[in-house]
């Protein structure tokens, strides 16, 4: 598998890696440079380029056809403006290559983030406030929603169902953070007919005990099936929470992201959206496989992989080999406290293996879930009997790795697999140690939590990504996050496993270089270079600064996707 300079791109270095991007940046621009009339000029500011050939610059030029002509300083890049260049004084700011999210979901988060966000909500009493002004709001036979709880607000409530309906007064239906499990009321449940445990696949469960519902709702099978019942938005209200979230997310300074959450009938919603120039992100989409995807969708999708518009792309499979810890539907090399994780999410895992060589095979880019060792273990080896790289020029991946021995990270740098890590999610986790996650796996396996120093060490890939709407997608989050082990500006969270904590560089390098390399962009994204894409995120401070937690007080001041302006602060 190799990159358009003839060398094997995961193999390399990251002094290698941005030496080739380098070379790239060159040549396209000598190309760029020739006669491109200018569109966009910002100088006067701080540009952190992360090409090794200028590092830094007070100015950067992006011609009419959305890519960089030129960067250097301010009398170089006001000569090449003319009357029709948009012409930004950049004082006070530092601009960084566009911000990408390698791990996000602007799809499934416009389908699942309805009704109040509960990141907030802490305990049981602000979470009745919360249901009761949104049943207030509503009306009495209303479903009321919510998400992004904390599994510690309900933790150790037996009938979690029961006590929704009592805080929200009337049918209900409630996601925790991670959105693999839900809660709905028993009316809600009654309503969309669910009067005993339905079939469903995988490892997803509506459970029930004593012959009656606890509420709870295991993997998103189970939701689809009480949310079409009772609450299937229409495509309407669906492309404008997706436009709607995008704008947030550029306000917040990305640019792009891997969206992992793809069909056909998204392709069709991004062709939409572009078609009336609503489409605000550089977006690669994956196309989503599941237990339940038919032969006949298997054949339809293996003939969709060079999808594409002019700010998107498909051409990658997703699979999920597991579920989340928190459930017990992690797959754990050894069961956890309370017995579980001992399962693939695919009944069938020879099933799962076949379809990953298959779609490899014809040149699909995978990106696999997996949060236990077991299932990062079974995806590297089915990556390893594919021995097919990506058409894309990128390297297959693997999704989250919360749990992860020293042996499985070898093997994702030395077998060419990007990590593609969220180490935000751990905010989460109590610092007395007694949060769900930690207390299932025990403290050895909770020791070895999202290592994102440790596989940068072993030589991997290390996309980031927040997995939103899972986590918060703005990207001082993340970065600061990365830094600390704790959200920037709440110097009274615990810090846990610090030793996992990334230089400032490398956290900005999972949002710009190594988020490009993964999907075979290193020639054209993830750097202010001629010749490449003019994305570009403007900050009202250095994201690079000594002081983590004043990644808190940056506010986004311009955010800019092929030279056009998505965002001014």
């Amino acid at each position: 598998m190799t990159n358009r300079f003839g060398t094997t791109l995961s193999a390399m270095s990251e002094q290698q890696r941005e030496a080739a991007g380098a070379s790239g940046a060159r040549a396209e621009g000598a190309r760029g440079a020739s006669g491109a009339r200018v569109g966009l000029a910002i100088v006067g500011a701080d540009v952190i380029t992360l090409d090794p050939a200028r590092p830094h610059a007070s100015a950067v030029a992006v011609g009419a056809d959305g890519t960089i002509v030129a960067v250097g300083d301010d009398a170089e890049i006001r000569a090449l403006a003319d009357a029709r260049t948009e012409l930004v004084d950049g004082s006070g700011l530092t601009v960084t290559p566009g911000l990408v999210d390698s791990h996000i979901h602007p799809v499934w988060g416009a389908l699942l983030a309805r009704g109040p966000e509960l990141r907030e909500v802490h305990d049981v009493a602000a979470l009745r406030a919360v249901l009761q002004a949104e049943r207030a709001r509503l009306g009495p036979d209303a479903l009321v929603r919510g998400w992004a709880l904390d599994y510690a607000v309900l933790d150790g409530v037996a009938w979690p169902g029961e006590l929704l309906e009592e805080l929200a007064g009337g049918p209900a239906l409630v996601s925790y953070f991670d959105i693999h499990t839900h809660v709905a009321t028993p009316s809600a449940l009654a309503a969309a007919g669910i009067g005993a445990p339905p079939r469903l696949e995988g490892a997803s469960e509506i459970v029930f005990r004593d012959g009656r519902p606890t509420g709870e709702l295991v993997e998103l099978p189970a939701y689809w099936l009480v949310n079409d019942a009772l609450d299937p938005i229409a495509p309407a209200a669906l492309r404008a929470n997706v436009r709607d979230n995008m704008r947030r997310f550029n306000a917040l300074g990305l640019t792009g992201g891997h969206a992992m959450d793809g069909d056909l009938d998204g392709y069709a919603l991004l062709d939409a959206l572009e078609a009336d120039d609503e489409l605000t992100l550089r977006l690669v989409v994956p196309l989503l496989l599941l237990p339940e995807t038919s032969e006949q969708q298997v054949a339809e999708y293996l003939r969709h992989r060079d999808d594409r518009g002019r700010l998107w792309r498909g051409g990658v499979a997703k699979f999920f080999a597991d579920g989340v810890v928190e459930s017990g539907t992690a797959w754990l090399e050894q069961p956890d406290a309370r017995g579980g994780g001992s399962h693939c999410y695919w009944p069938d895992e020879q099933r799962l293996h076949e379809l990953i060589v298959r779609f490899a095979g014809a040149g699909f880019q995978c990106a696999t879930h997996a949060i236990g060792d077991r299932a990062v273990r079974f995806v590297l080896d089915a990556y390893a009997a594919a021995a097919t790289g990506p058409a894309n020029g990128g390297v297959h991946r693997i999704e989250h790795l919360e749990i992860a021995t020293d042996d499985l990270l070898a093997r994702c740098a030395a077998e060419r697999v990007a990590v593609s890590m969220q180490p935000l999610h751990g905010q989460w986790r109590a610092g007395d140690r007694s949060d769900e996650w930690t207390r299932r796996l025990g403290p050895e396996r909770a020791g070895r939590g999202w290592r994102a120093a440790d596989a940068a060490a072993a030589g991997a890939l290390l996309p980031l990504g927040s997995d939103w709407p899972v986590a918060q997608a703005d990207p001082r989050h993340q970065l600061g996050y990365a830094r600390l082990r704790r959200l920037p500006g709440r110097k009274q969270l615990p810090v846990l496993d610090r030793e996992q904590a990334l230089s400032a560089r490398r956290a900005l390098a999972g949002l710009t270089t190594e988020a490009a390399a993964v999907v075979g962009q290193s020639a054209s994204a993830g750097r202010i270079a001629p010749g490449y894409d003019g994305d570009l995120t403007a900050f009202t401070g250095d994201p690079l600064g000594p002081d983590a937690d004043a990644l808190a007080e940056l506010t986004c001041a311009l955010t800019v996707v092929g030279g056009r302006v998505v965002h001014r602060g």
